[in-house]
C-alpha cells in the first residue's frame, strides 16, 4: 500500500502539468474536409501530450452563406469566454474573418492564424495578439513547368468551387498570370453537373486548372474520375492533394505543415513569447504528383525532370 501511495506522488506532478495549458481550434470549416483534417494532424502530432486540446468547427464550406458564418463566429467567441484557452489556433480564412477581426483585435487573447490564402490585408493582420502562417500555391512553379510540358501557353481555365476562398486564390493566379502572358478564365460552379460542363467546355483553352471541389456538396468521386478519363484531351493541374485523382500534374500545398507550425507558435507563446514578436510566414513546401492514366490518354508526356521527381496517382483511387 506505502509502495503504491509513493508511486501516486511521484506520478501526481506529470499528471497535473499534462494539460496545464488549454488550447482552442476553431476551424473555419468541417471535419472530414481534406485540408482541415491534414491542418488537424499537424497540430495534434505537436501538441500531443502538452496541451488540453478543445476544436470547435465553423463549418462555412459546407455552410455558405454570411448569417451561418457570422452565428458560428458568435458561438465560438462565446466558447473562448467559457473555455478560457492560453492560446486559439484559427485555421482558415474565415475564422480569421468572422471571429478575430470583429471581436479579438489586440484583446488579451493570443491567435495563431493558419491556412488563410495569400494575404491578411483584409484582416489588418499583424494584431498585437496576431501571428500566423499564409497559404500560398505554387502557382508561378506550376505555370513553368506548364510551359515546360506543352509548350506555349496563352489561355488557360480555372474551374473551382463557388466560394470566397477560390474568388481570392483565382484573382491572384489571374493577376500572376497575365504578367506572364497568360489569360485565365475563372469558373466556378455549385454543382457536380455545373462542374462536369465547365470541364467540357475548358477543354478548348491551352490548360485547365482544376481548384478546390470542397463547396460543390453533391460532388461524387467515382463520376468525376470516370468523366476526366472519358474526356481528358488537355493538360490539367492542381494545387490540392485530393484533386490529383482528376488532374494530370500537381504541385500541392501540405496542410500538415500548417498545423505544424501554428502548434510549434501556440507553444512558443505558452513559454511567454508574445505572438507580436512572431513574424507572419508563408508556407515553404510542396509535393509533385503525376496522373499517368490521364497523362496517357490525353497523349501528354510530361518532362524527365518531373517523370523523375513527382509521385505517381495510385490508379485506384
Amino acid at each position: 500500500m506505502k509502495i503504491r501511495i509513493i508511486l501516486f506522488l511521484l506520478l501526481l506532478p506529470f499528471t497535473a502539468n499534462a494539460f496545464a495549458y488549454k488550447c482552442l481550434l476553431v476551424s473555419s470549416y468541417h471535419a472530414g474536409y481534406e485540408w482541415s483534417d491534414g491542418i488537424e494532424r499537424g497540430i495534434d502530432s505537436t501538441l500531443n501530450g502538452k496541451c488540453e486540446v478543445k476544436k470547435f468547427y465553423m463549418d462555412t464550406k459546407r455552410n455558405k452563406d454570411r448569417a451561418s458564418a457570422e452565428q458560428k463566429a458568435i458561438e465560438a467567441k462565446a466558447l473562448i469566454e467559457s473555455f478560457q484557452p492560453d492560446v486559439v489556433i484559427a485555421a482558415d480564412d474565415n475564422a480569421s474573418k468572422y471571429l478575430i477581426k470583429p471581436y479579438f483585435k489586440d484583446t488579451d487573447v493570443p491567435f495563431v492564424f493558419c491556412g488563410v490564402n495569400w494575404t491578411v490585408k483584409s484582416y489588418g493582420f499583424p494584431y498585437s495578439n496576431v501571428t500566423g502562417m499564409i497559404e500560398v500555391s505554387a502557382i508561378k512553379p506550376l505555370l513553368k513547368e506548364v510551359t515546360n510540358t506543352i509548350g506555349v501557353v496563352k489561355r488557360g481555365v480555372f474551374l473551382a468551387a463557388d466560394v470566397p476562398t477560390q474568388h481570392k486564390e483565382f484573382a491572384r493566379t489571374a493577376e500572376t498570370y497575365k504578367k506572364l502572358g497568360v489569360e485565365m478564365s475563372g469558373v466556378f460552379v455549385d454543382t457536380f453537373d455545373q462542374w462536369q460542363q465547365a470541364y467540357r467546355r475548358a477543354q478548348s483553352a491551352d490548360f485547365i486548372y482544376i481548384s478546390n471541389n470542397a463547396g460543390i456538396n453533391d460532388w461524387d468521386k467515382d463520376r468525376a474520375l470516370r468523366y476526366a478519363r472519358d474526356h481528358a484531351k488537355k493538360l490539367t493541374v492542381t494545387t490540392y492533394e485530393w484533386m490529383t485523382p482528376f488532374t494530370m500534374f500537381a504541385m500541392t500545398k501540405i496542410a500538415e505543415e500548417q498545423g505544424e507550425w501554428a502548434a510549434q507558435v501556440a507553444l512558443k507563446i505558452l513559454s511567454g513569447e508574445s505572438p507580436a514578436s512572431i513574424p507572419i510566414v508563408a508556407n515553404r513546401r510542396w509535393r509533385m504528383y503525376a496522373n499517368e492514366i490521364l497523362l496517357h490518354k490525353a497523349k501528354i508526356t510530361l518532362p524527365g525532370h518531373l517523370q523523375h521527381k513527382a509521385i505517381k496517382v495510385p490508379a485506384r483511387q
